[in-house]
C-alpha cells in the first residue's frame, strides 16, 4: 500500500511547492494591481484589505498628469529596443565564433564573459560615469545604450552559445556537402533552429534594459529620464502617492506583458532548447 501511495504523495508535495512559489512570486503583482485600482485613501490605510474594497480609474489619470508619461516611455522603448537589436547581432556573431571556431585565447574569452557578469553593476557606476563624461556621452541616450550593452552583451553571448552548442555541427557539414557555403549553411540550417533561442534571449535582454533604474537615474537628467526614473516623481516632500505610483507601475508593465504574449510560444521552445552541453 505504501509503495502505491508514495508517488501520489510526492506529486502532491511538488504541486503544493509549485503553488507556494506561484503565490510568493505573484502576490507583489496582485498587490500592485489591487493598489492601482484602489481609492487613494484606501491605499494608505494602516489596516489594508487583501481583497479589493472599491475600484477607481482616477489613479491612472493622476499617474498620467503628475509628469510627462509618454516621453519617458518612448525613451525607454527606444533604449531597450536598440540595446536588444545591437546586443543580438553582436552577441550572435560572438557566440558563433566561440562555439564553432577554435582560436587562441578562446577559453580566456569564455572565462572573461563569466567574470564580467559576476561584477556588481553598482561597483562600476563611478568609472562608467567618468568614462561617459570624457566621451561627451553623459545625459545622452546613446551613452545609456552603450552602458546597457556592457552588461547585456555578456549575458547574450553566453546564452546564445548554449543554444548554438546544442545544434549538431553535422547539419552544417551536410549542407556544405550539398553545395552551401558556410554562410549559406548557417542561414538555411542553423539560423531557423536558433530562432527560438534568439527570441528568448531578446526578451530577457529587453527586460534587463527596460527595468534598469540606477544607471538611468545617474546618467540622465530629468528632461531625458526613462520610465523607471519617472516613477520616482510620485515621491514628494509631502510623502509617497502609493495608488498613482502603482497605477504608473501597472502602465509600465503593459509593454512587457504584451511582449510575452506575442512571443510566448517561441519563448517556451527557446527555454526548452537552452540546456548547455559541452
Amino acid at each position: 500500500m505504501s509503495t502505491v501511495s508514495t508517488p501520489g504523495r510526492s506529486k502532491l508535495g511538488w504541486n503544493l511547492l509549485g503553488l507556494l512559489v506561484f503565490v510568493v512570486a505573484g502576490f507583489p503583482v496582485y498587490w500592485m494591481l489591487n493598489t492601482a485600482f484602489k481609492p487613494a485613501k484606501d491605499a494608505i490605510d494602516p489596516d489594508p484589505s487583501l481583497l479589493p474594497t472599491g475600484m477607481t480609474f482616477s489613479n491612472f489619470g493622476r499617474a498620467l498628469d503628475i509628469a510627462d508619461f509618454w516621453g519617458p516611455v518612448w525613451r525607454s522603448l527606444l533604449v531597450s529596443v536598440t540595446v536588444v537589436v545591437i546586443g543580438i547581432v553582436i552577441g550572435l556573431l560572438a557566440a558563433l565564433a566561440i562555439s564553432r571556431f577554435a582560436f587562441r585565447g578562446r577559453k580566456i574569452v569564455i572565462v572573461g564573459i563569466l567574470a564580467v557578469q559576476m561584477v556588481p553593476l553598482v561597483a562600476m557606476i563611478i568609472p562608467v560615469f567618468l568614462l561617459l563624461n570624457d566621451l561627451n556621452q553623459y545625459d545622452r541616450l546613446s551613452g545609456l545604450i552603450i552602458t546597457y550593452l556592457t552588461f547585456v552583451l555578456p549575458f547574450t553571448v553566453w546564452t546564445l552559445r548554449g543554444f548554438i552548442v546544442n545544434i549538431p555541427k553535422e547539419l552544417e557539414e551536410a549542407a556544405m556537402v550539398d553545395g552551401c557555403t558556410r554562410t549559406g549553411a548557417f542561414v538555411r540550417v542553423v539560423f531557423p533552429l536558433l530562432a527560438p533561442g534568439m527570441v528568448a534571449t531578446s526578451v530577457y535582454a529587453f527586460i534587463q534594459a527596460w527595468n534598469e533604474y540606477l544607471y538611468a537615474l545617474m546618467l540622465l537628467s530629468q528632461k531625458n529620464q526613462t520610465a523607471t526614473v519617472w516613477l520616482g516623481n510620485f515621491t514628494t516632500k509631502h510623502g509617497t502617492e502609493y495608488a498613482p505610483m502603482m497605477a504608473g507601475a501597472t502602465l509600465m508593465a503593459v509593454p512587457i506583458v504584451a511582449l510575452f504574449l506575442l512571443v510566448q510560444r517561441k519563448m517556451a521552445a527557446g527555454l526548452t532548447a537552452g540546456a548547455v552541453k559541452g
